[in-house]
């Protein structure tokens, strides 16, 4: 059906009739149906409330801790129904549930005399705000935070925890914003899109939207202020919410529909109109994830997020348990390219074992490829079960490594690669200095990778969740595109002539898809729902067509003015509602 609504009622409030919000649209899709809020977050305890009367600081320390655990437990169930990115995301919340530092600290509170639910209450809002306050991926933490928080009140309280209102028919979510575990799991059965009055472009929300294939808008001001129930159209391309939509809307709904149909026929080839080949990989975050991407076409890997394999461990995993795990993947692609990269732990992805929770400003710290330089022998056993899992099996392994700033870091990682057996090198392009100095990295490396999301958001200083600096944290910043200029010289004009690949959300919007390969980018790798409009998208222009959007791009006075130069350009977006 074109029109949804909540048990067959739809707003009729005429005052509201053909009011519209702007917000920034992060996944494409037009659709009309019917809202439901996200509901109120927990009630906060009383300021102060302390120790019931007769209740041992030792007893309700012991309650705190099982109702950490058993909301750590609940969303580690949760995350094994979920795939890709949704999973990576409970993994990690799941984690921050049972933190020992959040726990630490609450325990304190309550030893002092505070109730359970108050110090939880406390010891979150210091953590969430020192996350805040480091920025980058640690402020995105933040959230996670603040939602753990309520799910550990509603525990100690023996309430349901806050999560996705239910309704027999599907709906359009609105919220403020909406925490992980919840985007993480939802059912786009019943959820038709996604609106926040909060968030940025690289949030969770829009993550998760992406992945799922669910329209979105994020940072719609006002939003809030709907009833449940209002009949509303969302255009996830453009950005907008219009309430009681008529006809015209009615229209671009249902070619949305056929449009979605159409799309659905990707021949699993990236090529220009002129024939210029450009693969389409697919990231993902474990076997079900790859066998999914190769469904959908996807004519590779371009990022196996080996992360799955470390979170929500007290030890390192075995060599033979990353071999098993890794073997899944490269057995869904036989023949074709599967770029692995190596853990990148630390700053939103902290592991007991490995990264330093009292860092001041973990975004900045040890993450990555850094965590060799404090936990040697870590890196190396990975990339040991990744050449043995790549042993016996037909994929193309390439193995990249992240957050590399220096040609000295790309050299060194290189020549553990070569002591594991493994071939071919890379590392990613996630830092400014990697990208300003891509020459002399490619002379050590196979190829390089452009991680637009960590590239974007170190090369603006914008905290990727702050919907206010959305139009900074954007890849359509004239700034980064410089960047990816640079970066694919480094290998053209020193005559290296290696690949440059694109592994960022910015390879899935169709429009900036076009760019990068003007820009002279080699290959794309985007979540699998992504790929058959960007290759859509790609089969209308010629490569001096995308040079010339790329030029238009390259100068433009901002990101908004590039964007909107290159999409004009585009007029299949609008036949295609992208």
């Amino acid at each position: 059906m074109i029109v949804q609504t909540i048990s067959g009622q739809a707003s009729t409030d005429k005052a509201e009739t053909g009011r519209t919000f702007a917000g920034v649209g992060v996944s494409p899709g037009r659709i009309i149906g019917s809202i439901l809020l996200m509901p109120k977050a927990v009630r906060e305890p009383a300021v102060g409330e302390r120790l019931a009367e007769g209740t041992a600081p030792e007893d309700a320390s012991a309650a705190l801790r099982t109702a950490a655990k058993a909301v750590q437990t609940n969303l580690t169930a949760r995350s094994a129904g979920a795939s890709g990115a949704g999973r990576e995301v409970l993994e990690a919340t799941a984690l921050m549930a049972n933190d020992p530092m959040l726990v630490k600290a609450a325990v304190k509170l309550i030893t002092n005399g505070a109730s359970a639910e108050r110090a939880i209450w406390d010891a979150a809002a210091s953590v969430a705000e020192m996350l805040h306050n480091l920025g980058g991926y640690m402020a995105e933490r933040a959230t996670d935070v603040l939602d753990v928080r309520g799910r550990i009140v509603a525990e100690l309280r023996g309430v349901p925890a806050p999560g996705i209102p239910y309704s027999d028919t599907p709906f359009i979510l609105v919220g403020e914003d909406l925490a992980p575990a919840d985007t993480a799991t939802l059912d786009p059965a019943k959820v038709l899109a996604l609106v926040t009055s909060s968030g940025g472009p690289q949030s969770h929300t829009a993550i998760i939207a992406r992945a799922l294939g669910l329209p979105a808008v994020v940072a719609a001001a006002g939003v809030e202020g709907l009833h449940d129930g209002t009949l509303v159209f969302v255009d996830g391309a453009a950005g907008t919410i219009l309430v009681n939509p008529g006809a015209d809307e009615v229209a671009l709904a249902k070619a949305w529909e056929t449009t979605t149909a159409a799309l659905a026929m990707f021949d699993g080839t990236g090529r220009l109109k002129d024939g210029h080949l450009v693969p389409l990989l697919s990231n993902v975050g474990g076997a079900k994830d790859a066998v999914k991407a190769a469904a959908a076409g996807a004519q590779g890997v371009g990022l196996l997020r080996t992360e799955f394999c470390f979170l929500e461990r007290d030890t390192e995993p075995t060599i033979a348990e990353q071999v098993e795990a890794y073997r899944g993947v490269f057995d869904a692609f036989p023949g074709k390219k599967v770029v692995v990269r190596t853990l990148d732990a630390g700053a939103d992805k902290p592991l007991p074992f490995l990264t330093d929770a009292s860092e001041p400003n973990p975004a900045l710290g040890v993450r990555g490829y850094r965590t060799d330089f404090t936990s040697p022998g870590v890196l190396e056993r990975q990339l040991q079960a990744i050449a043995q899992a790549a042993d016996g099996t037909e994929a193309q392994v390439w193995v990249m490594a992240p957050m590399i700033s220096t040609a000295e870091e790309a050299e060194h990682f290189a020549g553990l690669c070569t002591a594991a057996g493994l071939t071919t090198p890379g590392v990613m392009v996630e830092v400014p200095s990697a990208a300003l100095t891509a020459a002399s990295i490619l002379e050590h490396v196979d190829f390089v990778s452009l991680g637009t999301n960590d590239l974007t958001q170190y090369a603006m200083a914008a905290d990727r969740q702050l919907g206010p600096l959305a139009d900074l944290n954007t890849p359509w910043q004239p700034a980064v595109l410089q960047l990816i200029r640079l970066t694919v010289a480094g290998s053209r004009d020193e005559g290296h002539g290696k690949p440059v690949g694109v592994c960022g959300e910015a390879a899935a919007d169709p429009a900036l898809a076009v760019v990068l390969v003007g820009l002279g980018v080699s290959t794309l790798s985007m979540t699998a729902r992504a790929l058959s409009a960007v290759a859509a998208v790609l089969a209308s222009v010629t490569l001096p067509e995308a040079q010339q959007l790329a030029a238009l791009a390259l100068t433009a006075h901002s990101a908004t003015d590039a964007r909107r130069i290159v999409r004009e350009k585009l007029p299949i977006l609008n036949t295609l509602g992208l």
